[in-house]
């Protein structure tokens, strides 16, 4: 079967709808996916989709060829993709969500679990192969049931998050799925919440549910202005990633998260690993040690840094993409209803949790930029800048090539790397003052310049 290559992601698959992605594409991802599982003993597989437009006739779709491949299909139905995972840890160890996360509405895909553990990078590709050769086994004795996994999923966070008292909050789920369990689920745990966009419309009339951008968050800073919440939470599109704000409007990046679980989770896992990507802060690693735990950086990627915890026993890894991971009282995947729910236990011991936030180590940066390069130039160029670090930057700076180029120095950061899902370099720079931001970016841009001497900076589309 033709299909087209680019939608074989590095984590993921993702396209367009119908042009790149449609109905029998997501068949033959079925029958692939199915075969594979199959080939693996995995006779259960659960599905969900998340509320974009495409996602009940893809979903029916992908559901046809796992059918078809022998499968057994428990269909969780309208669900945020952390939903997806617990159905996959909890009714079976197989699992596929139908989403497009924080992409264009127009746009839709598979996040797959496979026997236990996200799928990614070869074994992706390998899907891909199948596809095109049509190397699938349909085999009799599937079938479908549907299966409600809310009232379970809701009764374990609800067991495992202790307030110390009830707190007030403003949920923002941008019209995404997380609209249909959020609130709810902050509420049993004790909280009051005033809704903004709960209702699931994949046109996203209100805002792009995306919280890693800025101008997303402006309802939830109005509504914190207008009213006596105290924190404000928001999601994206799927369910997976959370955006935090204070009382005064700071928007709390997931690495300064990650400061506050660390010491939390630290405080029963002594001497824990926490791992964490390579655009995160450099003030992560030192809050970590000082807490007690083992810092541990590692390449970006939610599917890379949830095999890397596994390989480690680490109890919490993050990402500043916004993906928290808890291993310890949770199951080591990724979820923002519950990310959220762990920050409001920890916030609730305080009288004022927007000061708790404000004052987590910070340092001047740059959003995350972007270079745009032709479709497989950014792997190329960032092994020539890796190949050119050693002569251009010497001690004090310390040169990591574990995904692209960082370089430390003392006072702040560089990153260069190659987007695993768009033909782009990612650029991050952070300073602990104004003038070394900027005295980092030029040195790191100078880099950049001998290999890419056209590199046009851009914001961020994540």
């Amino acid at each position: 079967m033709q299909v087209t290559p680019s939608i074989f992601k590095a984590y993921d698959i993702r396209g367009t709808t119908p042009t790149t992605l449609n109905e029998p594409v997501a068949e033959a991802i079925g029958l692939a996916f199915g075969t594979q599982a199959m080939a693996l003993g995995e006779r259960v597989v659960a599905v969900g989709r998340d509320g974009r437009l495409s996602g009940p006739a893809l979903s029916a779709a992908l559901m046809r060829g796992l059918v078809a491949a022998g499968v057994e299909v428990i269909d969780i139905g309208l669900a945020t993709t952390p939903m997806l995972y617990f159905a996959a840890h909890t009714l079976c160890t197989s699992g596929i969500q139908v989403t497009g996360s924080h992409n264009p509405k127009g746009d839709n895909g598979f996040k797959m679990v496979l026997a236990g553990r996200a799928i990614y990078g070869d074994d992706i590709q390998a899907l891909r192969r199948m596809i095109e050769t049509d190397g699938w086994h349909k085999q009799a004795g599937g079938s479908v049931r549907t299966h409600d996994v809310l009232p379970a999923y809701r009764e374990r966070i609800v067991g495992d998050i202790k307030m110390a008292r009830p707190m007030k909050v403003v949920v923002d789920c941008g019209n995404g799925v997380a609209g249909a369990s959020a609130p709810g689920i902050f509420r049993a745990i004790g909280c009051e919440v005033i809704e903004l966009f709960s209702e699931v419309d994949g046109n996203f009339p209100n805002h792009h549910p995306d919280p890693s951008k800025p101008d997303n968050l402006r309802d939830v800073i109005r509504a914190l202005q207008d009213t006596d919440a105290e924190l404000g939470l928001a999601f994206d599109g799927d369910g997976d990633r959370l955006g935090i704000v204070t009382k005064d409007g700071q928007n709390i990046f997931p690495d300064r998260q990650m400061m506050l679980f660390a010491q939390d989770v630290l405080a029963r896992v002594p001497g824990g690993t926490i791992v964490y990507d390579v655009k995160c802060s450099q003030r992560l690693a030192p809050a970590i040690e000082a807490a007690g735990g083992v810092p541990l950086m590692f390449k970006t990627g939610h599917s890379l840094v949830k095999a890397r915890m596994k390989e480690v026993d680490s109890p919490l890894g993050g990402e500043m993409s916004g993906h928290i991971f808890f291993k310890e009282r949770w199951y080591g995947f990724d979820d923002g209803t519950y990310a959220g729910c762990r920050l409001l236990e920890i916030l609730s011991r305080h009288a004022d949790p927007s000061a708790v936030l404000n004052q987590l180590p910070t340092s001047h940066s740059t959003p995350e930029l972007n270079v745009a390069c032709a479709e497989g130039e950014p792997h190329r160029l960032a092994a020539e800048l890796q190949g050119l670090a050693a002569d251009a930057f010497k001690a004090p700076a310390q040169v990591s090539t574990i995904d692209g180029l960082r370089v430390d120095w003392p006072d702040g950061f560089g990153l260069i790397r190659a987007s695993n899902t768009t033909p782009v370099l990612v650029l991050r720079f952070e300073g602990q003052t104004d003038a070394a931001l900027k005295r980092i970016e030029a040195d790191m841009l100078a880099l950049l310049r001998r290999v890419k001497p056209e590199a046009q900076l851009g914001a961020s589309a994540h």
